[in-house]
């Protein structure tokens, strides 16, 4: 019999649940014969010592303790928004003692620009992953994050994503009801309509990959890790998934991250009259380093149509707004082109 995966044990040492067992491993607080662990899924010979250190820092929090936000990650900074293209690695709120978050170091930013003054606070509107990088938006007022809010709970807030996905990703829409725990500890879908929460995400193709796909996702409401779950559930999870690649059972690709950018943002702005603006930031480097390791040439932002170097966020005013097919086609075409240099060369 094999040795029993290391969230099980975890949860049967501290006889607490599997998904905070989880949790705990995925933040650094795990460790096997003195070292630190952090796949949940790793199986531990049943000789080995498994120790929950509650007080060890999380990985690369020393780092992030250190690093100082570029000047060109904020895309957007005015009396009502700070609009800011997020590092992957680090979470938008902390959610542990002493842990340094992206609105602590945006406010630290502001403190010592014309536009933030001594008391610059920010109040946060949504949220992305720690693992997942892109455009983010925070509120400077209170009345300006209740707007904002509201339009994130009418879904009119427009977000493309992008994403490598495991296998052939067809198109197509996602659709399920979304629950905090599907049975096994782990946010899931639900056949019973009576639970959980209607969830949607449009997903196109981009380009085809070894293994893999990368995709652009366009989630119609706003559903905590909805990306990442459709696309498991669907049988392609993300390359460098750690939660929700359990029923994997292909060729494994090494990636630094769950794969998913969120490439746009666009909002009635709160504080203009309510005039549309549209923001995005091109995927950084690792993500790129990905595709281009899968056999893929698409390094540039596909919301556009014109491709972007990786890693220079640009703000965009009166994007042209692309919905479903024509976004994915303008993607499909930067490829293409992109392709057609390479032959000439």
């Amino acid at each position: 019999m094999p040795p029993k995966a290391l969230d099980a044990r975890v949860a049967a040492l501290s006889r607490i649940s599997r998904g905070r067992a989880r949790a705990l491993v995925e933040r650094g607080k795990v460790f096997v014969d003195g070292a630190r662990v952090l796949d949940p899924g790793a199986r531990p010979a049943d000789g080995a010592r498994v120790e929950v250190r509650l007080a060890a820092p999380t990985p690369a929090r020393d780092a992030v303790e250190r690093a100082r936000l570029e000047p060109w990650r904020l895309l957007q900074v005015d009396g009502a928004v700070v609009v800011v293209d997020k590092p992957a690695g680090l979470s938008t709120v902390p959610y542990e003692p002493g842990e340094r978050a992206l609105v602590q170091v945006v406010e630290d930013v502001l403190r010592h620009t014309r536009k933030g003054g001594p008391r610059a606070r920010l109040h946060v509107v949504h949220r992305l992953d720690r693992g997942t990088s892109g455009v983010v938006v925070f509120a400077r007022t209170l009345l300006a994050q209740r707007m904002l809010q509201q339009q994130f709970r009418r879904h009119s807030v427009a977000r493309t994503y992008y994403a490598v996905a495991y296998g052939e990703v067809p198109e197509g829409r996602l659709e399920s009801r979304l629950v905090r725990d599907r049975g096994d500890g782990l946010r899931g879908s639900t056949a019973n309509p009576r639970l959980g929460r209607h969830a949607v995400t449009e997903v196109s193709p981009v380009e085809a990959l070894r293994g893999a796909t990368l995709v652009q996702c366009r989630p119609r409401t706003g559903r905590t890790h909805q990306i990442r779950i459709h696309l498991a559930e669907a049988g392609h999870p993300l390359v460098g998934e750690a939660v929700y690649a359990r029923g994997w059972t292909g060729p494994v690709v090494e990636a630094p991250r769950a794969m998913l950018h969120a490439a746009e943002l666009g909002f009635d702005h709160p504080g203009d009259e309510g005039r549309r603006v549209h923001f995005r930031a091109p995927p950084p480097p690792d993500f790129v380093a990905v595709v281009r390791a899968l056999g893929g040439v698409w390094a540039g932002d596909a919301v556009s149509g014109k491709p972007l170097a990786a890693g220079k966020a640009v703000r965009v005013e009166d994007l042209p707004r692309r919905g479903g097919p024509e976004g994915s086609r303008a993607a499909q075409r930067a490829v293409r082109e992109e392709r057609e240099k390479r032959r000439r060369r």
